[in-house]
Formats: C-alpha cells, structure tokens, sequence
C-alpha cells in the first residue's frame, strides 16, 4: 500500500485528496487531505469516488471510430490520420468558418484543458467558438469586464472575514461554490455565523445552503435584478452609500434607480417592499458585508444586469477591495489578464446575428449555425469534454443537428449522448494518470494558494497524455499534420512567453536572454514546462520544484486590496454605469408590469452530481441525486396532479415524477440538469436515465448582454398524465 495526495478535479472547490493505493494501482481509499492548508481534510461524496470514476469500466481506453452506426477501436495514429481527413476535407471544401469548436465545463477542471483550448483554437481559425460559460456564468465575465474592465477581474466574497453575507441563487452547500473557490463552503459559512456574523440566502428553494442561513427569502425565479435594484434605490434614496466612492457613473446609477422603488418591485419578485428596505439597511450598517450571486442569477433573463447590480451594490456600501467585502484573488499564475478596456461585440454570429463575448458566440445558436444552408454554414465540429446535448438549450434539437455535421471529432472519456454522433472520439487518460493544476480556479479562490498534482500513476504503455492529444489536435488544425511532432508547439508557446517576458518593463526578467531562461525550465513534458515558465513569471517568483516540494499545497495568504492592479477601464476608475448595461435596463423596466408567467421552471444542482459525466459511478446516483420534478404540495393539488406530470413549454415536453415539497415557492417547479440517459451505453447512467430538463429549455431565450442562455424562470404548463 502507498499514499498519494494531489487536488481532487471534479468541481471548484480544490479540495485536496490522500489517496491510499494497493501495488496494482488500484484506489482503495481517498479521504480528504488534513495537511491541505486550504481544504484543510474537507472532502465530498464526488471526490470520495474519485477511484471509482477513474476505475470505470465503461470508460474508453482507445480511440473509436464510426463508420455508419458501427464503432471499432482503432490505433491512436490512426484516429490522428482519420481526423485530419476528414477536417482537411471540410477546410478546403467549404473554408475555415465551417468549422466550430464547443468547450465544455470540465476544461476548467483540466490542466491540458486550459493550457491548450486557445492554441486549438486559434489553429481552427474560426469565430465559431462556444462553451459551457454561455450556460453557466457569462453574465458575471460580461458585467465585470464592463465595470473593471476585465472579465476575469471577478471579485468574490472575503468569506473568512466578513460580517454580512447576503446570496443569491446559489447553493454553495451542494454545488461546493462557483466563481468563488472556497474548499469546505460549509464551514466557512457556519465560522461567518459562530463569529457573529448574518447570512441572508435569497432562492425561490429552501435549499440546503438556505436552510444553514440566519434567513431565506423566497424571490420569484428570473426576478433578483428587481430585487437588487430595490436595495439600490433604497441605499441612495435613505442616504446609506458609503462616503467618497471613487466611481464614474454614481449620478447615473442614482437616476436609474429612481424608479425600482422596494414598493414597485415587490410584487413582481415576491419580496416585501420592507424586507428590501431592510436588507439595504443592514448591508450599509454590517462593519463589512458582501453580496455573492450565481448560477441561478446568471442562467435569467437578466443574468447580467443582476451580476452588476450586485457589484454595483458591494461599491455603494464600500465593501469593493475591502477586507471582509468582495477582494480580487492574486493567484500565483494569471492566464489571459488583459491590458485594455473590455468589449462585446467585436463580431456576431452568422445566423441570429448575436455578439461575441470573450472570444465565443453563445452556446444558444450553435443549433441555428448547424442548420441554416449558406456561405459559412458549420459542418465540423471539434468538441473537448462537453456534452451539449445534454447541456444546451432545446438539446432535443442540438441532438437532430449533430446528426447532420459531415464530421465531428470528440475528446471525452465517455461515448455518451453527444459523442455518439462523432467520426471519432480520442479519449484522455484517467485522472490518477494525469497532472494537475488549477489555472481556471485559483483566480476565484477566497485565499490566495497554490498545489501541483503530479500523476499519481505511470502512464499508459503508447498512450497519448491528455496534452499531447490537444497539442495534436492543434497541430493537424493548423496544417502541420498528423505526423507533427506536437512538443514543438509548446516549445513555440514557451519562446513567444520568453521573448515577451524578457521585453516587458518591469518583468522579472526583463532584458535577460530567452534562451538561459528555457535551459533552465523543469518539468518532464511542455505541459510542466509552461507551468514552470508562468510560476516563475507569476507575482510570487515560485516555480514548478517549489510546488512538487510542497505536496500538500501553499498557503499565499489572505486576500489583499488591488483594485488598482487590476483595473483597466478607459476612464481608469470603476465604471457604475455602462452604456451596454444601462441599455438593458430599458428592457428590465418594460418587464416591471407584465404578469409573471403562472408557472415557472428553475434547474437544481446535487452534492453528488456535476453535470452529466458523474452519473455512471454507483455510489453517486441515487438517494437524493435523483431526477424528479420538486412541486409545492398547493401546486399538485390545485393542479389535480398525482405521482407524475406532463410539463411543457414553448421548446418541448416531459413526463416526470413529482416530489411534492414546501421546500420549493409556490408557482415554481424544478428539475436538475445533466440527466436523460436512455440511450447512453453507460450501463449505470442507463438505469437511473432521468429525463434531459433541456428538452424545455428555449435556445430562443437568452441574456441579452451576455447571450446566456436562459435556464431558470422558464414557463411551463403541468398536468396530469
């Protein structure tokens, strides 16, 4: 027997793990990391099984390749020279702007994943890029890019020292946090209590994060803009801002305030106009506070006026760079910080006409880009650990797509409902076989740290690193061919980072020789030698060697003030009041008097659940991990329902079995997301198949500003079946 550790990689929180493992490789035992001095031994059910997901026998150890509906394994060089086939043929065909390429959630989960996404991108040459942010949390990226100008300068809630935490439409408890990297969420917000500190959770659910607060508020799902901007005007309007605000915009963002008075916005969020007034009072009275929004903010109608309304509201009462408010996190490596203003819109996509953000076209058109005839219609698709037609808008339709592409190739693990339509499907390594650091996460983190994962076991005798299949992808992308060498594109990226570290004033190494600087680069691939590049280039001079001898993970310290190193807006100081976002407030007002739709859907997330790529491990289906429609008990009887329901919607319909609950407002009904197995060759997802909830979604619904799409306040119909 011997014990590994490294960072557990199936949600945000980066727990660290201690692995026990027999002389086979085999997991006998993780358990969480006690010498982590972040996650201090936490640990959750997903990262409990994290031997089993690896040890899953219907994971796929070789590439597959279709030919109609058959699939045989064929040998890794072969799957490389299939697809450079079968992408050269579309390229020369029909042009660069064929191709498309979707990115899904565990990337940000994956160290080849951040490391190789842009350069796979940019070696496709197309504007057809989409990901799981524009399902998820693209209106937090849009709203800060447009305040701070940049949309990774996120700021996230000082949760270890703040003294008012009010939450909206997030459920840290079960989701482990989001946008906000806090091992052990639960701890942290029952310390923020036993220290005598207030937590407020605003969700149309008595979740199981509500249900650990001081107070739950039920709102109406797709309603928090409306209730934040009460608190707005309610801070202006009793003269509770906090004094000398260094922001442009404060007249603005007082005039369009005026109108979402408590007392006009109540009825339509469900929130009496004096709990508004009251919340307002208490977050400019608390010695410091902090308002944290998420997911369920980010999938509405107006997820992003409602992640600005929350910084806005955080700037008013001078909690912004503040200790125990919201701080910017200072990671010891800063991938894609950005050196000017932020904008949308710098292209928009061919059929709908919607708007870049972040360099990627909503997810929400991805089906309109597949089948609308025409010059620059998609006919390939590249897709890296995503499964869009399980986590798209209208997936019922994105399934139909796919079916028409002329090729598809799939990085993923799984054969699953996405991957089924693929010519070719290259699978990645286990994770016990693969390295790990967090680039995508730490920049969130509620204390700055920092951990490397090194494979816990060999790899594979002719088996490609997740790495290397990218960087291949990548090289027949570009032209180089199936046979290029693919450690000389991260010996290009290496140079280029060199040369443009040695050339910038002020750098580390600003003016020494590039060449000394790579000879003296560690790690045993490129992979490694990048990380060892940017630590050594990062704010706290680390370096790979100082990573692998800390095992357990380093402590950097609390969060700082730095607005300053982080702002980059054209006027230098916190923008209050973008055009982009003052625009849309137009639309939020001509929605004040509408009549809220009389039944509406909101989605649900599961301690043991991520998605859908969790649920062919035993241990984590079942229980409370189950796919049912969660009804108030008023609902079920006015509506004369009984065990199940027909639900429909303007996309789709469904047939599910209720779970009557007060836990849930009336008017409200909610499905997870990540289910509707029946046909997968999963056997264990298989026989807990659910139904998929985005067969009601509508890809015609989205977030204007940031085109999210809309998963939360969608209207339905219920009746008995």
């Amino acid at each position: 027997m011997r014990t590994a550790h490294r960072t557990c990689p199936l949600c945000e929180a980066v727990c660290g793990l201690r692995l026990t493992l027999d002389d086979t490789g085999h997991v006998t035992s993780v358990k969480g990391d006690p010498d982590d001095p972040f996650s201090r031994g936490f640990i959750c059910p997903k990262g409990a099984s994290l031997g089993r997901l690896d040890e899953d026998p219907d994971r796929l150890r070789a590439p597959m390749v279709r030919t109609g509906q058959a699939w045989a394994e064929v040998s890794w060089e072969e799957a490389f020279r299939v697809v450079e086939r079968g992408l050269t043929s579309v390229i020369e065909t029909h042009g660069r702007q064929s191709l498309a390429v979707y990115l899904g959630n565990p990337n940000a989960h994956s160290m080849a994943g951040a490391l190789y996404g842009a350069p796979l991108i940019r070696a496709l040459g197309t504007r057809n890029v989409f990901s799981a942010s524009t399902a998820d949390q693209m209106p937090k990226h849009v709203s800060c890019g447009l305040m701070f100008g940049d949309p990774l300068a996120i700021p996230v809630p000082d949760l270890d020292r703040t003294d008012y935490l009010l939450m909206l439409g997030a459920n840290p408890l079960e989701s482990n946090g989001s946008l906000c990297t806090a091992p052990d969420f639960p701890g942290r917000l029952k310390a923020l209590r036993a220290r005598g500190g207030r937590f407020v959770v605003v969700d149309p659910r008595r979740t199981r994060t509500a249900a650990l607060a001081d107070e739950h508020l039920f709102v109406r799902p797709g309603t928090d803009a409306y209730l934040l901007f009460g608190i707005v005007h309610t801070l202006f309007a009793e003269d509770l801002t906090s004094a000398g605000i260094e922001a442009e915009g404060l007249a603005e963002m007082r005039e369009l305030a005026a109108e979402f008075s408590p007392k006009a916005v109540a009825e339509l969020c469900g929130v009496p106009a004096e709990t508004v007034e009251r919340l307002a009072r208490e977050l400019a009275a608390a010695p410091t506070a902090a308002v944290y929004a998420r997911i369920g903010t980010c999938t509405a109608e107006f997820g992003t006026v409602a992640q600005w309304l929350v910084d806005v509201i955080n700037v008013l009462t001078g909690n912004l760079d503040r200790p125990g408010g919201v701080m910017f996190a200072k990671p010891a490596v800063e991938i894609g910080r950005r050196r000017k203003p932020y904008a949308t819109g710098r292209w928009h996509s061919r059929v709908r006409g919607l708007p870049e953000a972040n360099g990627e076209l909503p997810v929400a058109t991805l089906a309109d880009e597949i089948e609308t005839p025409g010059e620059g219609q998609v006919r390939a698709l590249v897709t890296v650990a995503g499964n869009p037609v399980l986590s798209a808008p209208n997936g019922t339709r994105l399934d139909r797509a796919f079916g028409g592409l002329e090729f598809m190739v799939c990085v993923d693990p799984y054969l699953n409902e996405t991957t089924r339509h693929a010519d070719v499907i290259l699978p990645p390594p286990p994770v016990m076989r693969t390295p790990h650091y967090d680039f995508a996460l730490l920049p969130f983190a509620v204390r700055n740290y920092t951990r490397f994962s090194p494979p816990v076991l060999p790899p594979e005798p002719d088996r490609p690193t997740e790495a290397e299949i990218l960087a291949r992808l990548t090289m027949i992308a570009s032209g180089q061919g199936a046979q290029a060498d693919p450690a000389l594109l991260d010996e290009l990226i290496i140079d280029q980072m060199l040369r443009r570290a040695v050339e910038t004033p002020g750098s580390p190494v600003e003016g020494r020789d590039p060449a000394e600087l790579r000879a003296g680069l560690q790690g045993g691939n490129g992979a490694e030698q990048r990380l060892d590049a940017m630590l050594k280039l990062g704010p706290y001079g680390l370096s790979l060697q100082a990573l692998l001898d800390a095992p357990h993970g380093i402590d950097l310290g609390p969060l700082r003030p730095r607005l300053a190193e982080v702002l980059c807006t054209a006027s230098g100081r916190v923008e209050l009041a973008p055009p982009q976002l003052v625009e849309d407030v137009v639309r939020l007002r001509g929605r004040l008097a509408a009549p809220p739709a009389e039944m509406v859907l909101i989605g649900r997330r599961h301690l043991r659940s991520n998605n859908s790529w969790l649920h062919n491990v035993g241990p984590l289906v079942g229980g409370s991990n189950r796919c049912t429609l969660q009804i108030n008990p008023q609902d079920v009887a006015r509506l004369g329902l009984d065990g199940h329901a027909v639900v429909r919607s303007a996309a789709g319909e469904l047939t599910v079995p209720l779970e009557p609950t007060d836990a849930i407002m009336p008017g409200v009904v909610s499905l997870p997301h990540g289910w509707g197995h029946a046909e997968s060759t999963q056997r264990v997802a298989s026989e807990h198949a659910g139904v998929s909830v985005n067969t009601l979604t509508d890809e015609s619904e989205i977030d204007v500003p940031s085109g999210n799409a809309v998963f939360n306040g969608v209207p339905v119909t219920l009746a008995p079946v």
